[in-house]
Order: C-alpha cells, then sequence, then structure tokens
C-alpha cells in the first residue's frame, strides 16, 4: 500500500512539475468538446430547422416568379437571395458563385416562364371543355444549379421543396384556368389536372461536366488529410526523445546547424505522409469498391494531385516540427498536437461539410490548413479543376510550411544556443 501511495504522489508531482501539460490535459479537450458540438449542432439544424442560402435568380419577372419566390419562403426551408452588394443577380454570376462554392444552390426562372405557362394552361382547358384529350404540353423548366459537393440529402430537399411549390402554382392555375372556361356551363364532369405537368425542374451540376459525387469522394481525401496531419504526433515524440536522450546536443557538438537536421526529419516524414495518401488513394480505388462502394475518381490532372498531396505532407511535417520544437513533455507534445489537429479537421470540413456549419464557424474555417487541402482536393475530384483552380490551396499550403519551418528553427536554434 506505501509504494502504492508513493507511486500515486511522485506521477502527480511529476504532472504539477509540468503545469503546461497538465493545463492541456484540460483545456485541450474543453475545446474539442465546444468546436465539434458547435459544428454538430448545426448540422441537426440544417437536417431539420436552419434555412439554406439559395441564390434566386427571376429573368422572367412575372406572376409565376413572384409565386414561387412567396411559396418557398413560406415553406421555411430556403433564405432566397437575389443580389449582392446591392447589385440583382445575373444568371450567369449565380452559376460561377455555386460553381466556386460560395453558395451550394441557384434556382434560375428563365424568361417567358409566365406566358408559356399561362398559354399552357389556357390551351389545355380549351382542349378540356372540347371534349379533347389533353395533349402534353412542353413544360417550362426551371433550372436548379448545384454545387457538386453538395451530400444528396440535402440536394434532395432542396428539390422536393422546389418541386412542391411548383406543383402548387400549377394547381392553382388550372383550378383557376377552368374555373373562369367554365363560367355559366354545368352538366360536365372534367379533370383539371388532366395531361402533363407545365413547370419541370431542370437539375444541373454548376461548372465544368463534373463527376457524380459520392460519399467515397469526399471521405478519402478527408480522411487521408486528417491521417498525414496526425504525423504531429510520432515526430512530436522523435524529437523530444532526441532531446531528452542527448542525441540533438551530441550531433549539434559536430560542425552542423540546426537546418540539416531538421530539414533530415522534414523530409523522412514528409516521405511517409506522401506514402500514406497514397495507399489511401489505392483503398479508395480498388478495396472500397469491393465493399459496394464507387469507386475513387480522381479527375483527369493526376499530377496536380500529386502536387497538392506533397505539399500537404510539408504542412503537416512543418506544424510536426513546430508542436516538437514547442513541446518540453510528451504529455505537451501528445495533448497539443493530436487534439489539435482533430479541431482543424472538425472546423476544416473533414468531419462535417463546411456548408452546413453557422456562418462564423464558416470564417473560422478558412484559417484550417486541413480545409485548404480538402478544399483543392475536392475541386479536383467533384468540380473538375485544374491547377488554376487549386493554386490558391496549393499556396496557402505552402505559405503554412513556411511559417512552421522557420519558426521552428528560430525556436530550435535559440534553445540551443542558451543551452535547452
Amino acid at each position: 500500500m506505501r509504494a502504492l501511495w508513493a507511486s500515486f504522489c511522485k506521477d502527480l508531482l511529476l504532472l504539477w512539475r509540468d503545469r503546461a501539460g497538465l493545463a492541456l490535459l484540460f483545456v485541450m479537450p474543453m475545446a474539442l468538446v465546444l468546436v465539434v458540438s458547435l459544428v454538430q449542432n448545426n448540422v441537426l439544424e440544417s437536417t431539420g430547422q436552419k434555412a439554406f442560402k439559395v441564390l434566386f435568380v427571376d429573368q422572367d419577372r412575372g406572376e409565376a416568379g413572384r409565386q414561387l419566390r412567396r411559396r418557398l419562403e413560406q415553406n421555411g426551408g430556403m433564405v432566397l437571395v437575389s443580389s449582392l452588394g446591392g447589385r440583382p443577380l445575373t444568371a450567369p454570376e449565380a452559376r460561377e458563385l455555386v460553381a466556386a462554392g460560395v453558395f451550394q444552390f441557384a434556382i434560375l426562372l428563365p424568361g417567358g416562364l409566365e406566358s408559356d405557362l399561362q398559354q399552357a394552361v389556357e390551351k389545355i382547358g380549351q382542349q378540356i371543355l372540347a371534349g379533347a384529350e389533353a395533349a402534353p404540353e412542353a413544360p417550362a423548366k426551371v433550372e436548379v444549379c448545384f454545387d457538386p459537393t453538395v451530400q444528396g440529402v440535402f440536394r434532395t430537399a432542396v428539390l422536393a421543396s422546389l418541386r412542391h411549390a411548383l406543383l402548387g402554382i400549377e394547381t392553382q392555375r388550372r383550378g383557376r384556368e377552368l374555373a373562369t372556361a367554365m363560367a355559366g356551363q354545368s352538366g360536365r364532369a372534367v379533370n383539371p389536372f388532366a395531361g402533363s405537368p407545365l413547370l419541370q425542374v431542370a437539375e444541373s451540376p454548376a461548372g465544368q461536366a463534373l463527376l457524380h459525387p459520392n460519399a467515397v469522394q469526399q471521405n478519402v481525401p478527408a480522411w487521408s488529410l486528417f491521417g498525414m496531419f496526425f504525423i504531429v504526433v510520432p515526430l512530436g515524440g522523435a524529437l523530444l526523445r532526441e532531446r531528452q536522450q542527448g542525441t540533438l546536443q551530441r550531433l549539434l557538438c559536430l560542425p552542423v546547424s540546426g537546418w540539416p537536421l531538421l530539414s533530415g526529419k522534414l523530409l523522412a516524414y514528409a516521405s511517409i505522409c506522401l506514402v500514406q495518401f497514397g495507399l489511401m488513394l489505392l483503398v479508395g480505388r480498388f478495396f472500397l469498391p469491393l465493399l459496394g462502394t464507387p469507386v475513387l475518381q480522381i479527375g483527369a490532372h493526376p499530377g496536380v494531385v500529386l502536387l497538392l498531396s506533397f505539399v500537404s505532407a510539408l504542412a503537416a511535417t512543418g506544424y510536426g516540427l513546430l508542436v516538437g520544437v514547442l513541446a518540453r513533455s510528451y504529455e505537451q507534445a501528445s495533448m497539443l498536437g493530436a487534439i489539435s489537429v482533430v479541431i482543424a479537421a472538425a472546423i476544416g470540413g473533414v468531419m462535417v461539410p463546411v456548408y452546413v456549419m453557422p456562418s462564423g464557424m464558416q470564417r473560422l474555417s478558412q484559417l484550417s490548413p486541413l480545409g485548404w487541402g480538402l478544399e483543392g482536393f475536392l475541386k479536383l475530384f467533384v468540380r473538375g479543376g485544374d491547377l488554376a483552380s487549386v493554386w490558391p490551396q496549393v499556396a496557402a499550403m505552402l505559405a503554412f510550411f513556411s511559417v512552421t519551418l522557420a519558426l521552428s528553427l528560430l525556436i530550435f536554434n535559440g534553445r540551443h544556443k542558451k543551452g535547452g
């Protein structure tokens, strides 16, 4: 019992001496719970209560467009946006915004919608009153432009709401036209809803000709990035072990600076990250289809995929070096490294799509390197992107790597000069 008590006191004393590590044991889990709770709470709202922002471009400006807007807003599932910066949106601008992922949906009403609908309704009313079967009319199509990264459940919800609103408008128009045409007539039973629908939804992806989005294309790059950034734990631990065992001090007695020591470690761990990413792509390409999932499609630019994976590996190992030189204990390295990566993954869209997060969390997601990488891979895998389209993400990753490497060298050399 005395040995047990002594061991207990010894461990408490060691923890108390590492006050920063002890604080991280409490602060970092709290931060993780806060972020994940915010993200997942909004996912629940988006499947029931929270309204989507949808671009709405009425090129007809007739009664049908006003009715459709009124019905969609009354349903409560959408917030319709028709102007930005005080200027009305055009159809090409709306498509471009959706293709860029700024908005997830755009509803585009063609010119002549009101007149086409009214003519079709009048023609059907005349045919019914004449005793003839209503001939099929070419429907007026309302275009829905969607971001291909949007998951199926959200796209289905928007389309269902739109079709319901269009059906209500058509039903009202048919009934009103028939009542007008039959004024003064009686004794005939007619069906005002005979014939095919007069208003239909035309669904199309924004941007180039794209692959059909699926869970594989979302999850393989997302969790590959998550795994790559988790290199921070072994990398940080390796640096600490070498420092505590005196290996680094002996190496620094040689005529070398900290630059080759850290660079060699960085390249070694970056190579591991690239192999890890390649294996994940192979799993998505060959193993997952055996389990019934779609085959992973990486787009038409495999060289750009390789470039983006390389800069992602550099960013991950750069962050690992920074954590390794900052931490003074294994507890600090493991807690700070692992939980910060989980938080960056949560706000970066790895666990839940960014577009269903609150607006504040969406702005915060722009600071996550995992979010940059995921956005780049989705552009290549789903949106049909090329080097020009993912260059902002490549540049952001390189900048992040440069900053973390520079800070690592600065701290490493400073501690060496002080003998720490």
